[in-house]
């Protein structure tokens, strides 16, 4: 049974008003103003309550656009203390750049912290950034690049290459894409994960997969297949 949505709407404000009762018995509650305050910031307001646990949640969600600026700033509320969540991209020409960011205020401390510069030159495009994070779950460092090459109407291929700062694991993978028609294509996708482990251990996994795409008949997707090597 989906949701059940109760949209209200001030045309001559710009202020959206939404209320979602989900399955799971929680309350959703979405204030939005887009346009009002200067254009293209957006300003959104939302909140849950779980009648049964008394559960209550709240965030206050920013957005900036323009021509060759893109903005966000996210604040997730909690009785510990509020999480900042930021981001901006900046873009010229085909040209890419980004920082993105996590302060923790019960903590004092910042959590994610991730630069990325890419560009996109329509048939060809490329990516690379650095992600940061300092939590309880995940403390390190990680690299990442990817290309990507439309060779023709009916062909691409890609390769991405990450490596982690700590553990030394390296992930390498590459996929190419081919059009039959209009309706229907062909994917293949291989992952291999380099990592050693104390001083003479080499593992070494190799991830197949292959499936069929139809726009028609749906998606018809084969579970991966693993070999792994240690040595």
């Amino acid at each position: 049974m989906p949701p059940l949505l109760i949209p209200c709407i001030g045309f001559s404000t710009g202020l959206t008003f939404t209320e979602k009762w989900t399955t799971e018995n929680v309350l959703n509650t979405e204030v939005k103003i887009e346009d009002q305050l200067a254009e293209g910031l957006d300003l959104t307001f939302d909140t849950s309550f779980a009648p049964q646990t008394g559960k209550k949640s709240g965030k206050v969600k920013s957005a900036y656009k323009m021509d060759y600026l893109n903005l966000n700033c996210d604040v997730d509320f909690d009785f510990a203390g509020p999480t900042v969540h930021g981001a901006a991209v900046l873009g010229y020409e085909g040209w890419l750049a980004g920082y993105q960011m996590s302060f923790d205020s019960s903590k004092s401390k910042l959590t994610r912290s991730n630069f990325g510069f890419g560009y996109n030159g329509g048939d060809f495009s490329f990516t690379t950034n650095v992600n940061n994070t300092w939590d309880d779950d995940n403390d390190g460092q990680e690299f990442q690049g990817s290309i990507h090459q439309k060779v023709n109407d009916s062909l691409e291929a890609a390769v991405s290459l990450a490596w982690t700062a700590g553990t030394g694991s390296t992930t390498f993978a590459l996929g190419a894409k081919y059009k039959l028609d209009d309706d229907a294509s062909i994917s293949v996708s291989s992952a291999y994960s380099v990592c050693v482990k104390g001083s003479s251990t080499l593992l070494v996994c190799l991830q197949m997969r292959c499936f069929w795409t139809d726009v028609v008949l749906g998606i018809s997707n084969a579970p991966p297949v693993w070999f792994v090597c240690a040595r």
